[in-house]
């Protein structure tokens, strides 16, 4: 894939150097990024759970990854560690909820 690209941006630089009025390099490479990103997105989805734990921590299940966490008492402040765990930094925190979620391919 790496080789098909780099052969068509050189098939594409050898085209504007004859003809540098009608080549617009930034409007192909504009396009072409689009079109590798919408077909990209086409083939993955997000998919989100909600955890939920008593005290001042909750972990993502395997495979996901907390992207926002809630605390009870009102406590708005909170971490993420380690890529994994929500942590509520208040203390005598009754509860913590995470929003958990992965990029899967459809």
């Amino acid at each position: 894939m790496k080789m098909r690209v780099a052969v068509l941006l050189a098939v594409i630089a050898m085209f504007c150097a004859a003809d540098a009025q009608t080549c617009a390099l930034d409007d192909l490479m504009s396009s072409l990024t689009k079109s590798v990103a919408s077909a990209v997105l086409q083939k993955v989805t997000l998919s989100c759970i909600d955890a939920s734990a008593r005290g001042s921590l909750v972990d993502c299940p395997a495979g996901y990854k907390p992207t926002a966490c809630s605390c009870g008492n009102a406590c708005g402040s909170w971490d993420i560690r380690n890529d994994q765990t929500c942590h509520c930094q208040c203390a005598n925190q009754d509860w913590t909820a995470a929003r958990c979620c992965k990029i899967a391919l459809k």
